[in-house]
């Protein structure tokens, strides 16, 4: 892991970029790492572009604004490709992850990514079969466990499981539909 690995998650209020970087803090900070998960606030209505972070360390991490150079970008809602420059401040190696029906190729050639490794999952068909709703920041997480290897798979999915069983104490289906969602993700995720 290299000595800070920053995300940034771009999506829509309602789709659960906040919660999303939260779970992926609380599994981190789980596994025993430093961690910061935090959104950006603004205008925070349903529908309205939310942005979310993540810093992920071996080491206590001592910057407190919001990601400028994410190695990861994680987007919830693939309209944004047009409406956001979700790619602002990704390296040449960095990471994006798209929730949406297109082949990680056409993301690539859409944003003109050259180097940058693009995956692509239908995390909204995904979270509608499971969870029965078009949440996608579940199966977005297992897409970006699977895509960064930043965590043993097992593992952050037992720690999530135990985080979303506190957050659903009354609603097991609600908990047991979104692990299915991580774990398909997880498994579906298509790159380029």
């Amino acid at each position: 892991m290299k000595d800070c690995v920053e995300i940034r998650w771009h999506g829509r209020g309602g789709q659960g970029s906040k919660t999303a970087a939260m779970l992926l803090a609380e599994a981190a900070s789980q596994a025993g790492r430093y961690v910061q998960g935090f959104p950006e606030y603004g205008p925070e209505r349903m529908g309205a572009p939310v942005v979310a972070f993540n810093r992920l360390s071996e080491r206590p991490i001592t910057i407190h604004c919001n990601v400028q150079n994410p190695q990861i970008v994680v987007v919830l809602d693939p309209s944004l490709l047009k409406s956001a420059n979700v790619t602002s401040g990704l390296g040449e190696d960095g990471i994006i992850i798209v929730n949406t029906e297109r082949s990680p190729e056409a993301i690539k050639e859409e944003l003109g990514l050259t180097t940058q490794r693009v995956y692509t999952i239908d995390a909204n068909a995904i979270s509608i079969e499971t969870i029965g709703r078009p949440i996608p920041n579940t199966p977005m997480i297992g897409a970006l466990v699977r895509a960064s290897q930043l965590f043993d798979f097992s593992e952050f999915l037992g720690v999530t499981q135990a985080e979303l069983e506190k957050k659903f104490k009354s609603k097991p289906g609600v908990v047991e539909g979104n692990v299915r969602a991580i774990e398909r993700a997880y498994q579906e995720v298509k790159s380029a």
